[in-house]
């Protein structure tokens, strides 16, 4: 029997259930802000806005005053295990309507009718990049600079948002990144010093000079990125908080790769070894393992090639900081861009030994001229940051 039907797909933006806490137990004060803030908003009534009677339109429909968030669904409770009411809210698409921007609101409605917003909690997850933006919303409420490493900034926006009002929060259960996460792909970042020197020192191969140059790329960056924070808080130097905060924000994003460049060198290495094993019975064998073997080679030759130019990159910041940053520090910068050329010099050594014996003449070929480039500009780049170092450290 022939038989026909259709499937349909919809798909949103993330929705983010959540409450809100109130130093009340009025649930009929809770309604009256939730009716503030969610943008179907509320009934107009004469009188009393709760119980007074409706006013019609002329069509005789009731007329509506719209709440003041856009993409926000919302009732006032009251929870009788924490014997609190609560604003229960759906935010159902926080591009337009951000967790920050609910709580701020909700705190001057509450604040209107003489009530305090104690905190919040979520229920469910929430993307990870909701609560950097509330981090950084707060942090620039502040004056602060945003350059501080994502670990930094949930503690803010946990604290900023009370989300620990309640209970604990627990990013690693809260936020869906941190679920999804494979820490097996982090395995030497999440080491402490002593024991990635003590993994480095072992009979194992990797973490090998690649893994290394990154680290120290990345030590780097990170003291160019102290001087640009520091900098940014420094008595009489308000007004330049912002300058700082742009250098400091775009260290943290090449710290960041740097670190990522650690274990994917380690990665990188584990795929050559798993190329090199594959069968080779057959000519078909032969070939599939040859062609495996030359794409897991280009990947160990681009690992480094890529902390190579994050490391030259990372130059302009210490050489920024050792002009205009906080002279207290200066040697900081100047130490930064020696870690700095010492990670984009280890990773050329290893950008020469991966070349070795490569097949493919014409990648080989531009491989090598990038990296000799990049290494006459990391020299050259180091001098000029020691020489306004020591210009300023006599």
């Amino acid at each position: 029997m022939a038989r026909s039907g259709a499937s349909a797909i919809g798909a949103r933006n993330f929705l983010v259930a959540y409450n809100v806490n109130l130093n009340t137990t009025s649930t009929r004060r809770a309604n009256a802000i939730a009716f503030d803030l969610r943008e179907a908003g509320r009934v107009k009534r004469e009188g009393d806005p709760l119980t007074g009677k409706v006013v019609n339109d002329a069509n005789g429909e009731p007329v509506k005053i719209p709440g003041k968030l856009k993409a926000v669904k919302g009732i006032g409770w009251y929870i009788e295990e924490y014997g609190i009411a609560q604003l229960s809210l759906n935010l159902t698409d926080i591009t337009v309507t951000p967790v920050h921007l609910a709580f701020d609101e909700a705190c001057k409605s509450a604040e209107e009718r003489g009530i305090r917003v104690t905190g919040s909690e979520l229920v469910g997850l929430i993307p990870k990049q909701s609560l950097l933006d509330a981090a950084d919303h707060y942090l620039r409420k502040q004056e602060r600079s945003l350059g501080i490493p994502e670990r930094e900034k949930i503690k803010i926006a946990v604290k900023s948002l009370g989300l620990d009002d309640l209970a604990p929060f627990e990013p690693e259960k809260k936020v869906i990144e941190y679920m999804l996460e494979d820490a097996a792909q982090e395995r030497l970042v999440r080491m402490d010093l002593k024991r990635f020197s003590e993994e480095t020192a072992s009979e194992s191969p990797a973490p090998g000079g690649g893994s290394v140059a990154a680290y120290v790329g990345a030590l780097g960056v990170a003291l160019g990125t102290m001087v640009a924070n520091l900098s940014a808080h420094k008595r009489g130097w308000d007004e330049r908080w912002e300058e700082f905060s742009a250098v400091a924000v775009s260290g943290e994003r090449l710290r960041t790769e740097l670190l990522f460049l650690v274990d994917e060198d380690t990665r990188a290495f584990d795929r050559i070894l798993a190329a090199f094993g594959l069968p080779k019975g057959n000519a078909e064998e032969k070939e599939v393992r040859s062609a495996a073997i030359l794409e897991a080679t280009k990947g160990a030759i681009n690992t480094p090639l890529r902390t190579m130019q994050v490391c030259v990159e990372s130059m302009a910041l210490m050489k920024a900081m050792a002009i205009s940053g906080l002279q207290a520090s200066v040697s900081d910068a100047g130490v930064g861009a020696l870690c700095a050329r010492t990670g984009a010099l280890g990773a050329y050594l290893n950008v020469r030994i991966n070349c070795a014996g490569l097949e493919d003449g014409p990648y080989k070929q531009k491989v090598l001229k990038e990296a000799d480039a990049l290494k006459t500009q990391v020299g050259t780049l180091e001098a000029e940051v020691m020489e306004l170092t020591l210009a300023k450290v006599q």
